[in-house]
């Protein structure tokens, strides 16, 4: 028995600062997914998966019913029956290993859900975020529900500020284009919370809120503009003073052997690295004008090739 598949998600421009307001821009990704399944004997780490899920059933008991209900009964039975979540996505990676779970329990489970053939107006996109964000920080402390949303309706969501989303279609890939974005392999697991709660001493700076809305904000939001109006020169422009600010800024959060990594492709124009996600491992994102020139810049990488320009 296999429920349906849950993407992974990349958050192509917005990490940290849609804490913040900034704007974000999310896609599936459809490479990595995962879904429920019941298995009579467990592996190792269905095992792990099944004894998550327990804990995450009693976490669930408690939300407010207002905001959503759940088939309880009909969890734990399930969960007590060997349910797991299998799946392919990487977790530490950024890339929504909890939210394509949290989607595939909300799915199965919730009661009144809202389903992705209705019209999604504004305020039931909001819902639903506000309904992923509670579910996931069980996983994270602190989530903002947007990976979930992004693997249960599985198209790109637009984050205008933290009270304005959108479902939104991004410009058709380029299958013979030269440039892209890629996925670059830390080979380090990443853990979020602690990540967050760099970020959120941080922000006890004035210099470095300052920072974040006068630099940090203005080029992702410049990012997010340009990716959607399909305008390549600007975006690799505003990707490169991204990149910067990140590196001067977001030290902690990019794992300390690819400093240097980073700084080349600022020098060379190579390519242009990013946070995917909290950092401190697992991915790192990528942006080139030459795939092939950045696979020559990395080759000691394997990089995935995630979007093409």
């Amino acid at each position: 028995m296999k429920g349906p598949l849950f993407y992974s998600k990349i958050l192509l421009f917005g990490e940290y600062g849609i804490i913040k307001d900034s704007k974000g821009l999310s896609i599936p990704y459809s490479f990595y997914n995962g879904a429920l399944k019941t298995d009579k004997n467990l592996s190792e780490k269905a095992k792990t998966s099944n004894e998550s899920l327990k804990r995450f059933v009693d976490y669930l008991e408690n939300v407010d019913e207002n905001l959503v209900t759940f088939d309880i009964t009909a969890l734990k039975q399930h969960v007590e029956e060997g349910m797991y979540f299998d799946s392919s996505i990487p977790q530490g990676y950024g890339v929504g290993s909890s939210g394509a779970l949290v989607a595939a329990i909300y799915d199965k489970y919730a009661q009144d859900k809202i389903t992705v053939l209705e019209n999604l107006t504004r305020e039931k996109l909001l819902k639903l975020k506000t309904i992923f964000s509670t579910m996931e920080s069980f996983f994270h402390g602190k989530s903002s529900g947007l990976d979930p949303l992004n693997s249960y309706l599985s198209i790109p969501i637009l984050i205008n500020s933290k009270d304005n989303i959108e479902a939104t279609g991004i410009p058709a890939q380029q299958t013979d284009g030269k440039g892209g974005v890629f996925l670059l392999d830390s080979g380090i697991t990443g853990e979020t919370a602690p990540m967050i709660s760099v970020f959120m001493e941080k922000m006890k700076q004035e210099g470095f809120r300052s920072m974040l809305k006068n630099q940090f904000i203005k080029y992702t939001d410049a990012c997010v503009d340009d990716f959607l109006k399909g305008d390549v020169k600007s975006l690799f422009s505003n990707t490169k003073s991204l990149s910067k600010v990140v590196l001067n800024h977001f030290k902690p959060m990019i794992p300390k052997q690819f400093h240097a990594l980073w700084q080349k492709g600022i020098e060379t124009n190579d390519y242009y690295l990013k946070l995917c996600g909290s950092g401190g491992g697992g991915y790192i994102l990528g942006f080139t004008e030459d795939i092939e020139k950045a696979k020559q810049s990395l080759s000691n990488y394997k990089l995935e090739v995630v979007y093409n320009f």
